[in-house]
C-alpha cells in the first residue's frame, strides 16, 4: 500500500482522486493515503469534501506553487509519497520532474510539456530527463491520460494481439456532449485553444506532414453520438508512437468540433484574444489567452449540465498471418454517468481514470523501470483489464476495410 501526492485541482484531478479513494475504501490497493495539492487550496478542499462524502475516505490537502522547484521539493519531502501524480498544467511538467529528481520520487503525468511562450508540443524536453531519472533509479511515466494514454495502449494492445505489422493508425476523438454554453472548453481553456489553433501535423512515410490548423475535415458516424465533422490535428502520442512502433507508416489524429465552437474560435482569433504573446493593458503586460481563460466557464463546473457521450478510439490497418485487416477499438463514456459517480463531466473522467490506472500499475509493481517512459513501452494487458473494471470499458470490431480518406 502506497501514499501518493497529486498536484492540481481541476476536473481531471478530481476524477483521479475519487477513483483512487474508491480503491482505498474497497481495501483493494495499491493506494493507502492521498495528499492533494494546488495553488488554490480551496479547490483541493472542495474535492476532499466530495471524496469524503462519496467514498468515506479522508484525504490531506496542501497549497503549492508547482512552478517553484524548492517548494515542490519541500512538499515531497514532507509528504514522502511513493509517486507524484502531476495533473497540473503542462507548463509545470519540468519543475515537478526536477523536484522528483531532487527527492528520488517516481513521477506520472497526462500531457507532455510545452513552453508558456510557444504552442509547441514535443516530448524532447521530457525525454531529455532519461539519463537523470535512470541514474537516480526512479521512473517517469508520461501521458497516462486518454489521448495520449489509452490511445497509445489501444495501439500497442492491437499490435500485441492482433497484428504482425501495423501500417496505419487513425486516432478519433469525439466529444458528443452538450454543456448548454454558448462557448466553453471541456478542459483547461488555455491549453485547449493553444492545441486547436496550432498547425496540424501527422506522420507519413518517415516524415512530418504539416498543414494549416483545421484545414482538413472529414465526416464520421460515431456510435452513440452520430455523424460529426472531425478535423486533422497534431497530438503528442503521434510522436511517441512513431518512435516506439516505428513500423507504422502513417499516424493521424482527428478531433470533432461543432460549427458554433469554430465560429466563436474564429472571432476570438480575429480580435487577438487567442494570442499568447504579452500586450500592454493599463500599464502592465497581460497574455490575451490567459485573460480569456479567466472569463470562460471553468471546465470543472460543466459536469452538471453536460449531456451525451464521448467516443474515442483507434482504427488500425495492418497484416496478420499474411492477411490485411482493419480493426477499431474504442471507448464510449457517458457524461451523465461520469457526473453521477464523481461529480465531473466525461472529458475529465476519460483522462482522470487512466491517470489512476497508470498510478496503480506503477505502485503495484506491474509496470517498473528506471528512466522516462511512454505508455506503449509497457505491457498493455493489465491496463486494458483495468479500463474494463474502472468505468472505461472498450469494444473491438473489425471493419470492412481501411478508412477511405
Amino acid at each position: 500500500m502506497s501514499k501518493v501526492l497529486v498536484i492540481g485541482a481541476g476536473g481531471v484531478s478530481s476524477v483521479a482522486v475519487h477513483k483512487m479513494a474508491q480503491l482505498i475504501a474497497a481495501e483493494t490497493g495499491p493506494f493507502s493515503e492521498i495528499t492533494l495539492a494546488s495553488r488554490t487550496v480551496s479547490k483541493c478542499e472542495a474535492i476532499a469534501e466530495s471524496v469524503k462524502a462519496r467514498t468515506g475516505v479522508a484525504i490531506e490537502t496542501a497549497q503549492i506553487d508547482a512552478d517553484d522547484v524548492p517548494a515542490m521539493t519541500a512538499l515531497i519531502e514532507q509528504v514522502q509519497p511513493a509517486l507524484v501524480v502531476n495533473l497540473a498544467l503542462p507548463y509545470q511538467d519540468l519543475p515537478i520532474m526536477d523536484a522528483c529528481l531532487a527527492t528520488s520520487t517516481d513521477y506520472l503525468d497526462t500531457a507532455n510539456y510545452e513552453p508558456r511562450d510557444e504552442a509547441k508540443f514535443e516530448y524532447r524536453w521530457q525525454w531529455d530527463y532519461q539519463d537523470r531519472f535512470k541514474d537516480a533509479g526512479i521512473m517517469a511515466l508520461l501521458g497516462s491520460g486518454f489521448d495520449p494514454g489509452v490511445t497509445s495502449i489501444f495501439t500497442s494492445w492491437l499490435k500485441k494481439h492482433h497484428f504482425d505489422r501495423i501500417d496505419t493508425v487513425d486516432i478519433l476523438d469525439c466529444n458528443g456532449g452538450d454543456h448548454g454554453q454558448h462557448f466553453a472548453t471541456n478542459f483547461n481553456p488555455e491549453i485547449n485553444i493553444r492545441e486547436v489553433t496550432a498547425p496540424a501535423r501527422h506522420w507519413e512515410n518517415g516524415d512530418w506532414v504539416e498543414t494549416p490548423a483545421l484545414s482538413h475535415k472529414q465526416e464520421f458516424d460515431f456510435e452513440a453520438v452520430g455523424p460529426k465533422n472531425m478535423y486533422l490535428m497534431y497530438h503528442e502520442e503521434i510522436e511517441s508512437l512513431k518512435t516506439h512502433i516505428p513500423e507504422i507508416k502513417r499516424i493521424r489524429f482527428w478531433m470533432t468540433f461543432g460549427d458554433a465552437y469554430l465560429t466563436h474560435l474564429e472571432v476570438l482569433q480575429n480580435v487577438g484574444m487567442t494570442r499568447i504573446d504579452p500586450v500592454m493593458y493599463e500599464g502592465r503586460e497581460i497574455i490575451p489567452l490567459q485573460f480569456l481563460k479567466a472569463v470562460l466557464p471553468e471546465p470543472a463546473s460543466l459536469g452538471e449540465t453536460t449531456k451525451g457521450n464521448t467516443n474515442i478510439g483507434v482504427i488500425a490497418t495492418g497484416e496478420k498471418d499474411g492477411v490485411q485487416k482493419t480493426l477499431y477499438v474504442k471507448n464510449i463514456c457517458s457524461h451523465e454517468a461520469a457526473f453521477e459517480e464523481t461529480g465531473n463531466q466525461g472529458v475529465s473522467y476519460t483522462t482522470g481514470v487512466p491517470a489512476m490506472i497508470g498510478s496503480a500499475l506503477i505502485l503495484s509493481g506491474n509496470w517498473t523501470g528506471d528512466g522516462v517512459f511512454n505508455m506503449e513501452e509497457f505491457d498493455p494487458d493489465p491496463f486494458m483489464d483495468m479500463l474494463n473494471e474502472h468505468g472505461l470499458p472498450w469494444t473491438l470490431e473489425e471493419l470492412d476495410g481501411p478508412l477511405e480518406f
